[in-house]
């Protein structure tokens, strides 16, 4: 077949390219099984080509289809790509790897979104933004016709994750888990995604939120799942504790430095009350409440700590992007600093610790009063074992932090 060819207005130059040399968009469909909808919607696509006059071609990425997909993608005009590793992230690497357009347009082949509502997206990209979501749900503007979501996903599990989206990872989005959006090719390269299963969608939202990209969100609608043969792939609660556990992984403020900074506080208000013996409404707070104080601060302590790991530890594979307060934190921050401070709490501690002793001895090793000894011992124990974890914690941070050549 003749390729079609395309006639460019270029600085007063007319250009011809071959459209199927050098297409402008690429739709990549993801595919496991779909023989009952996977024709129409390469049809859509590229009924949504010719309408709006653009260069492109559709991929389907198949991951091992055994219903005869790869044929009947081939006969509607689409270009098969065999994946061989299972999962979603798989099969879209495999298609965007072969992916030739500039843009590359993702969606599910299960008849659930319209590829007709392609040149919206690729317009916004053409304006110049990098990442563009489509979105379902009536809050950013998209439709869901009737049964064409569950209860839960609709207005729970989506409405939840989306807020969280946009207050851990401030992405201008509403709708985390829609699956069809538009990014640029130069954006995904950039991106070095690392998920090979359905989080594959969610990171690359994260990332481009985290990497300050620009983002646009298009209206769509949502139709009811075309398929007969089998049931959609997704499990409401398997899949959105995965989403969740995903949230957590890549946001340590959440997961480690916001329940640290809390536990430490209770802790220092637990030691406000117990080391004077203060007594509210008849409750007395004594040696014991210093005991589940300094539990609570060594846990907060080490989970900040851990935020930190964690951190320049993402920072240093290239998950996240290096941040300005991170900057600030290794200005003031020095190996020498740190093992300062852990040497002053260590010598703090072992010298309370040592007093205690001295309070034994003087009572010729024989009983306390324990409820005052406490009040040396807990906090000489926590110092002791803070300031330790102080020197190692510096340590281990210097080596986190050496640049890889």
């Amino acid at each position: 077949m003749t390729p079609l060819t395309a006639q460019l207005e270029l600085k007063g130059e007319r250009v011809t390219a071959a459209a199927e040399d050098a297409p402008e968009v690429s739709v990549v469909m993801p595919c496991l099984n779909e023989a009952d909808t996977l024709e129409v919607c390469i049809r859509k696509a590229l009924a949504a080509f010719g309408s709006a006059g653009i260069l492109g071609e559709v991929i389907v990425a198949d991951n091992g289809s055994s219903d005869g997909s790869q044929e009947i993608a081939a006969r509607a005009g689409a270009r098969v790509v065999p994946v061989s590793f299972r999962g979603y992230g798989n099969a879209l690497m495999g298609g965007i790897a072969a992916a030739r357009g500039r843009f590359v347009i993702m969606g599910d082949a299960d008849d659930s979104y319209d590829f007709g509502e392609v040149p919206a997206i690729v317009a916004k990209l053409r304006e110049g933004y990098s990442l563009v979501q489509g979105c379902r749900l009536e809050s950013g503007g998209g439709t869901v016709m009737p049964g064409a979501m569950p209860f839960l996903h609709r207005w729970l599990g989506n409405p939840m994750f989306s807020r969280l989206a946009r207050w851990w990872f401030r992405a201008p989005i509403h709708d985390i888990y829609c699956g069809l959006r538009g990014f640029t090719r130069e954006l995904y390269d950039r991106l070095d995604q690392r998920c090979t299963g359905m989080e594959f969608a969610t990171e690359m939202i994260i990332k481009a939120s985290l990497h300050g990209e620009k983002i646009a969100e298009v209206p769509i609608t949502l139709h009811p799942d075309g398929r007969k043969a089998h049931k959609p792939h997704l499990k409401t609660f398997r899949d959105g504790w995965r989403t969740l556990r995903f949230f957590l992984l890549y946001s340590p403020r959440w997961l480690f430095l916001m329940p640290g900074l809390l536990m430490i506080l209770v802790g220092l208000m637990g030691y406000a009350v117990a080391m004077p013996g203060v007594r509210i409404h008849g409750l007395l707070f004594d040696a014991h409440t210093l005991l589940f104080a300094s539990v609570a601060i060594l846990c907060g302590y080490q989970s900040v700590v851990f935020a930190i790991f964690t951190k320049m530890f993402a920072i240093m594979e290239g998950l996240v992007p290096q941040t300005a307060r991170m900057d600030r934190l290794f200005k003031v921050f020095t190996l020498e600093r740190g093992l300062l401070a852990g040497f002053v709490m260590l010598v703090s501690g072992l010298g309370l610790l040592g007093f205690a002793v001295w309070m034994w001895w003087d009572r010729k090793f024989g009983n306390l009063d324990y409820a005052k000894t406490m009040r040396v011992v807990v906090p000489g124990s926590t110092l002791t074992a803070i300031g330790f974890q102080t020197i190692l914690s510096s340590f281990f941070m210097s080596v986190l932090g050496l640049r890889r050549r």
